[in-house]
């Protein structure tokens, strides 16, 4: 059985469970104490040298790490990574805009708002981030006025990639207001048929005020 290595609060750990959860996959989690420094464990870099969730473990024992990585892997053959070469390549091309544009902004200051780090951080970097996350919302907001799923008509793994950090925006300290067509897209998304809505928050983990190992 698929072994999941999961961390609650987070919201790329979430991308997985929202997948399996749509594949109706059968799976164990193991639940990692990020911030009590067990990433970082021999045992558990031997799974992710990053130290990082998600991360997953297949039965024969081969490990993969990213969630993206691991998303396009456990979505291969379903409807939810396109065949056509052309179309696949988009999904990935979004994948790609998600781990630079979204998840290293929108989700690096949710993570530091929500666990009373923002004060630790320079004024500077914050209002650089916050600029960025702006601007990727803007785009995403232009995108999403002519096609109802970010990689084309079709609900992908582009979306539950993009949805994990986007749709917690405001929890960043951005404002969804602006962004009519991405909070229609967010509705869109919750809609689907076997979707997950457990959000973990970081209260739910005492150490979490901790910076990483």
């Amino acid at each position: 059985m698929l072994t999941l290595y999961d961390y609650l609060p987070s919201q790329n750990a979430w991308k997985i469970r929202l997948l399996l959860n749509h594949l109706g996959l059968p799976h164990r989690t193991v639940q990692v104490s990020i911030f009590e420094g067990e990433g970082q464990s021999e045992a558990f870099r031997r799974i992710n040298p990053t130290g990082k969730v998600p991360a997953i473990e297949l039965d024969d024992g081969r490990t993969l790490a990213e969630s993206n990585a691991i998303l396009a892997f456990l979505a291969d053959g379903s409807r939810y990574l396109p065949t056509d070469r052309f179309d696949r390549a988009r999904v990935h091309q979004w994948l790609h805009f998600e781990q630079e544009n979204i998840e290293s902004v929108i989700g690096a200051l949710r993570h530091w708002t929500l666990t009373g780090k923002l004060s630790r951080r320079s004024p500077d970097l914050v209002a650089a981030k916050r600029a960025a996350g702006l601007r990727s919302l803007a785009i995403l907001e232009s995108e999403l006025s002519s096609r109802p799923f970010i990689a084309g008509d079709d609900y992908t793994i582009a979306d539950m990639s993009i949805f994990g950090y986007c749709s917690r925006a405001e929890e960043a300290g951005l404002s969804l207001e602006a962004f009519p067509k991405v909070r229609a897209w967010i509705a869109r998304v919750e809609a689907q048929e076997g979707f997950n809505a457990g959000v973990h928050p970081y209260s739910i983990d005492p150490h979490s005020t901790r910076e990483l190992p």
